[in-house]
């Protein structure tokens, strides 16, 4: 059964056309992520993979870019919530005359994962009478691309580029007009009646016709096997469903063919409204993929967090270590301004990252401390993967002292403290995993007198007694969120630790949230992973009290604010979403703040 509502609204877009970031539910089937808004409307679909071009981009082109509506012709009052325990949404329609429950997924089938996709929506009415009118409309690609439909046989094909789809549809819904721009139908439906409208895809590749009444069965499948998913996670105790819920959250981004996992399905979706920080997510990297397998390794979700360190140390062995990759293991192109107007005029619009180009010293951290995390739950790792391991602790231990971009992927190189701080990470969990016996013992000396060495550097240079914290990087006039992380490290000097986070919250904190470093307060929204790393951190040291309230809080102000996903970013004012959406980092950080405010084992 359903949960209770978790959302009502208006489904109102702004003057532009712009649906607010929180009124967007996902949907995902392991390739690919669509986004769902509050006014039926799916504004948002990379097919077949997360990181091809767009299907649907109006959430970057509220004019002109593609999607596929359904709601209904007259006005109406909305109702959201997922499935008790699933990534299939339901959104409840009133108009004056009736309701109407859509019910939509990114399917699956018996065996898991479908090899075309399957995007498919059933709309019941449950009182009176309504008519809906549905819109399909194709993603231009900025441009590269002119889409066109034709009819084979009984179908209706569309060509978008490489990608080859149907339109398929119950009896029930008529086709008002057609033409290369746009597909535009109605259905009228009175109380115990419903339609299925559904979108069958793939690229460059034969295409599957499946009957409408298997796809529109394939739903609720699609639903028990997310449940049954559930099942087997270590989330009962307090806090379950948000626990549950964010973990579902992170299974939407782990791209199954391969195990990587991104660190968001959209692109340029912006940090702050009208401002540049607009960034290409749909990648996978080291940092995000380490995070969510020691969240999924919390959790109990062995598959997913083998799945995700095995892509993760196949890429380190193929040679110099990237901060990011694609979804298939290449490298990320260079970010490319395209020709969208971008959302609520947020320019540019990007494709590519410029991370794909950087070094950053976290990386080293990310991997040691998820192989350890892997290792620590009784765990193995093979002889090849030891190897690897070995080689990036003596590349860590011959290159800590060079500057890097930092956690944060800034422009300007600089020695940032957590980026040392990583360093020294990374090198006291190869020599615990040599102490485990899961690495060769041939450089543990030599490990051990480098972290000690960093330790020091640390202590010496990036202290600032006046400011009673560490510092972003030595001498800096700011101070960074991101070192709450370090309690959970287990880094030493636990009582500056403790006075560091302290100065975050008088320096960043904003309505119950955290600005991710010192002065960006004027271009950018607080970041919400930070402020469950607060939560994490605080709990550790033993600040219970102030652990569970700075939780109940933001859990409070989001819950208000969606179904359940969220997006990388907050309105500290507003509470309105930002960045791009949802953000692994967010709910990666919200699983980990629960399991250690309830004293689950790290």
């Amino acid at each position: 059964m359903p949960s209770s509502p978790h959302q009502q609204c208006g489904a109102v877009r702004d003057a532009d056309g712009y649906l607010p970031l929180e009124e967007y539910g996902a949907l995902g089937d392991g390739r690919a992520v669509a986004l769902s808004g509050a006014d039926g409307s799916i504004d948002w679909w990379c097919v077949p993979n997360m990181d091809s071009a767009p299907l649907f981009d109006r959430l970057l082109s509220a004019e002109e870019g593609g999607r596929f509506a359904i709601a209904p012709d007259a006005p109406f009052r909305v109702t959201r919530r997922y499935r008790d325990d699933s990534n299939v949404l339901e959104t409840s329609f009133t108009t004056d005359q009736g309701r109407v429950v859509l019910t939509e997924s990114l399917n699956s089938g018996t065996a898991g994962r479908l090899p075309w996709a399957e995007l498919a929506r059933r709309v019941a009415c449950t009182e009176g009478a309504v008519t809906l009118a549905v819109e399909l409309r194709f993603s231009r690609r900025w441009d590269t691309v002119n889409p066109y439909l034709q009819r084979a046989g009984h179908h209706d094909l569309f060509h978008v580029g490489e990608v080859l789809g149907l339109f398929l549809r119950t009896d029930n819904v008529r086709v008002e007009t057609m033409d290369d721009t746009a597909i535009r139908a109605t259905v009228s439906l009175r109380a115990g009646e419903q339609a299925t409208i559904a979108i069958v895809a793939g690229e460059a590749e034969p295409l599957v016709v499946p009957p409408i009444e298997d796809i529109d069965r394939r739903i609720d499948l699609s639903d028990e096997e997310w449940r049954q998913w559930c099942t087997r996670l270590r989330c009962d105790g307090e806090w379950r469903d948000a626990m549950v819920r964010s973990a579902l959250a992170l299974k939407l981004l782990l791209y199954s063919p391969t195990g990587a996992i991104v660190a968001a399905p959209t692109s340029s979706l912006p940090e702050g409204i009208g401002g540049k920080k607009n960034w290409d997510y749909r990648y996978a990297w080291i940092r995000d993929a380490g995070y969510t397998i020691k969240a999924f390794l919390r959790i109990g979700a062995w598959g997913e967090a083998k799945a995700a360190l095995t892509w993760l140390l196949k890429r380190l062995g193929d040679g110099e270590p990237r901060v990011c990759y694609t979804v298939g293991g290449r490298a990320v192109p260079p970010p490319q301004a395209v020709d969208l107007p971008g959302y609520r005029g947020s320019q540019p619009v990007v494709m590519g990252n410029i991370a794909g180009g950087q070094h950053q010293h976290g990386i080293y951290g990310d991997i040691f401390e998820t192989a350890g995390r892997f290792v620590a739950c009784g765990n193995i790792l093979d002889p090849a993967s030891a190897e690897t391991l070995s080689h990036l602790a003596d590349q860590c231990a011959d290159r800590w002292r060079l500057k890097d971009a930092g956690i944060w992927e800034l422009d300007t190189p600089q020695h940032y403290t957590m980026s040392k701080i990583s360093c020294w990470q990374a090198l006291q969990r190869a020599i615990e995993l040599v102490d485990a016996g899961q690495m060769p013992a041939t450089c543990r000396e030599r490990w051990s007198r480098e972290r000690d060495r960093i330790a020091a550097w640390i202590d010496e240079h990036c202290w600032s007694e006046a400011r009673g914290a560490y510092l972003m990087y030595p001498d800096a006039p700011c101070l960074d969120a991101s070192l709450a992380l370090a309690v959970r490290f287990r880094f030493d000097g636990t009582e500056r630790l403790a006075r560091t986070l302290d100065a975050i919250e008088r320096d960043l904190g904003r309505g119950g949230f955290h600005y991710r470093y010192g002065g960006v307060e004027r271009e950018e929204g607080c970041f919400v992973a930070c402020t469950f790393w607060m939560v994490e951190a605080r709990a550790l040291l033993g600040q219970h009290d102030a652990a569970r309230a700075m939780f109940a809080h933001a859990m409070e102000v989001l819950d208000g604010r969606g179904v359940g996903t969220y997006a990388e970013m907050i309105d500290p004012d507003t509470h309105g979403f930002l960045g791009n959406t949802p953000q692994g980092l967010t709910h990666l950080a919200i699983i980990q703040a629960i399991a250690t405010l309830r004293g689950d084992a790290l």
